[in-house]
Formats: C-alpha cells, structure tokens, sequence
C-alpha cells in the first residue's frame, strides 16, 4: 500500500506514534509519504519512506500564516503525483479537516483516497472542546472514513464530548521492544549515581496537565528517606518553574534537567523508577516506553494511565495531586530490593502486550478494510 501521514513532528505522542508506525510500515514493504512542516523527531531513513515538507508562505496580510490550507494543498499534491492509496492523519486539529478537504478537491480531479483520523487526546479532551474548533472537529471526525483511538477511555471521552456518527475503534499505542528493552548501561549509571543512589525518571513536554511540579515534590520526599537522583527529561513552559521548585527545595543538586533526549532507552535502562503524575493522559506512551525497558511507574489514575498501569503489579496508581500517596508508593518499590525487582519483570512482561508486532498488524487490517470500503455505522 501507499500510505500519506500526516502528523505534528514534535516529541509529543502523537507524533511520536506517528512516527513510529510509519517506519514500521515502510518495514514490512509499504510505502509511506510523511506530511507535516518539518522532519518528525524520530523519522531514520527507509528506501520506503518519504517526507514532503509543508511551506507557509508569509504575507503581510496574515497575522497568523494559513497553515491548514497549505497542508490541505500539500497533501493534494502529494496524493495526486505519489498516487497515494489513503490518508492516516493523526491528530483531528486541522489534520482531519484538511484531509476532508483535500479528498473532496481530489474527487473533482476524479481521484477517490479515503482518510482515517487517529485521536489521541487533547485534540478531544482539551483543544478540541473550545467552541472556537468544536464544530469542525465534530463534522472532520465524522467525515472521517475510519476513527481510531489510542485507548477506551479516551474512545469514551469522544463519545461524551461530541455528536460522533461512526464506530470509533481502539487501537492502542505500541512499543518498540526490540529497541526499548533493558541493556547493561552499568558504567553509564556510576557517572549518574556513584553511591548507587535511586534514580527516578521523569519524561513530559513540561506543560501544566502534566503537573511537573508533582513529579519534583514526589522526589523531594523520596529523597527525605533514601539516596537518590531525579533525572527530568524533555522541555517546555513549565521547566523554569520546576527549577526554581528544585531550588527553593534544596534539592537542585540532586536532580539532572537533560532536555531532549532521543537515546531514550539508554537513559530508561539505567532508571529504577519513572513518575508520571499527570492531570490527564489518553494513553501514557512515555510510560509503556519505561515499562518495555523494565523501570515500573508511579502515575495518577487519570484517563488512560490504568488501562496500562497495572495497580500493585506493574507500578501504582493515586489520584491526581496526591504526592504524599504516590511517595509512599514509591519508597515501597525502593525500599525493597525483591519487590522492585518483581515490579520490574512484571512491567517488561505486560509492556510485551503493546509490542509493535502485535498492533501494526491490526493497522494494516483497518486500512484494508477503508480500502475496501467497509464503514462502520456508530450503533
């Protein structure tokens, strides 16, 4: 098959997901043509793959640059000339409604390419809700000729938030286990923690639903009782906040802001713990990542978090805000050498269940089944 994506290219999930499922494709022999405005983080070259940049022109008239229609005329561009077979666009804001627009130009050009529209959380939970795009989103998703989610809770959030017409279907999120896993990065580990201290982990896009701050107060009463090292990973509006934090705590010294990272399985091979205390998450990508790698998780129970977090098994679950239960959890697992160790071996086990090879598959169902024109009604 020939497969448009179309994506943010940040280091969020959906683009990250995005990604990842396009270089797997391209893998198994499809051929798959990328569409954003810059290089996804983690695209690597395949002799399958293809990138085509979108290009907004500025013009003094424009405030703000039309982004949507210049995506809109890149993919009909890229469609017609690349004889594409279907969209996938991930995101619905303005990724599906660009696409419905795309595919009725390309109907007038006698071009027939049908489009599935991937949510995956704040285009629905968030964004999606303002009255300034509600409508559109609503109209682009039911336009859609398939609808995917990442998760049943976030399938549900759908549901209750707008008017959907079609069968929504979950396919949740995936992990690379061949290259998220465990390795021996012990060397590695001493530089970070020559004491043999703990070493906590913390990955997000610093912005407040992720609840940064939560993370470092977690930490601080972890510290309290046993030596140990934060390690806060990625960037965004929330850091300067989450260092002065640190500071104010006296525990500067003991946390490593390191930005950005894409060597993320090095850093999660040598982590006894990862936190993720979030306001919301549809999924937890970040999460399932640490788990494949072995590193059980200290998370809310918000959205998603437990359709992955298994409570008492792969990590623990609290309620959004409660530091005070999601330490004590924490010092549980750390404090005990045989029971961290079990968490660890059951997170790596139950990660296996979002294996790559077991959900590319069911993608490559679904757009056979689009392509042969099988829609399903929302009963």
């Amino acid at each position: 098959m020939k497969i448009g994506i179309v994506c943010y290219p940040t280091f969020g999930g959906s683009g990250v997901m995005a990604t990842e499922l396009g270089m797997a494709l391209s893998q198994k022999g499809h051929e798959v043509h990328f569409i954003t405005y810059q290089q996804p983080v983690r695209l690597h070259f395949h002799p399958n793959i293809y990138y085509h940049e979108v290009s907004v022109p500025t013009y003094p008239l424009f405030d703000f640059p039309p982004y949507e229609s210049a995506l809109t005329s890149t993919m009909v561009s890229v469609i017609a000339n690349n004889d594409l077979d279907l969209l996938h666009v991930h995101y619905a804001i303005p990724h599906a409604s660009a696409a419905y627009f795309a595919k009725q130009i390309l109907k007038r050009m006698g071009k027939v390419i049908p489009f599935i529209t991937t949510l995956h959380g704040t285009d629905i939970t968030l964004v999606g809700r303002d009255q300034t795009y509600a409508p559109v989103v609503a109209f682009s998703i039911n336009e859609s000729d398939a609808i995917t989610a990442v998760s049943n809770n976030l399938r549900e959030e759908t549901y209750a938030s707008f008017n959907i017409e079609k069968e929504i279907q979950v396919i949740p999120n995936f992990v690379d286990t061949e290259r998220f896993r465990q390795t021996d990065k012990e060397h590695f580990k001493l530089m970070l923690a020559p004491q043999s201290e703990r070493i906590l982990v913390h990955v997000s896009n610093f912005r407040k639903v992720k609840r940064v701050e939560d993370a470092i107060k977690i930490f601080a009463i972890v510290h309290q009782k046993l030596p140990s090292k934060l390690l806060m990973i990625g960037d965004g509006p929330e850091r300067p906040n989450a260092e002065e934090l640190c500071r104010n705590l006296g525990i500067f010294q003991e946390v490593r802001f390191i930005g950005k990272q894409e060597q993320m399985d090095e850093i999660l091979s040598i982590s006894d713990l990862f936190l993720l205390p979030s306001q919301y998450e549809s999924f937890g990508l970040a999460a399932l990542e640490a788990m494949a790698c072995g590193v059980p998780v200290i998370s809310t129970n918000a959205g998603g978090l437990p359709e992955i977090n298994v409570q008492g098994v792969t990590g623990f679950l609290s309620e959004v805000g409660d530091v005070e239960d999601m330490a004590a959890h924490a010092l549980e697992l750390l404090s005990d050498d045989a029971r961290l160790q079990e968490a660890k071996d059951a997170a790596k086990a139950h990660a296996r269940n979002f294996s790559k090879g077991l959900i590319i598959p069911r993608y490559e169902a679904l757009y056979r089944q689009v392509l042969a024109g099988q829609t399903v009604p929302h009963s």
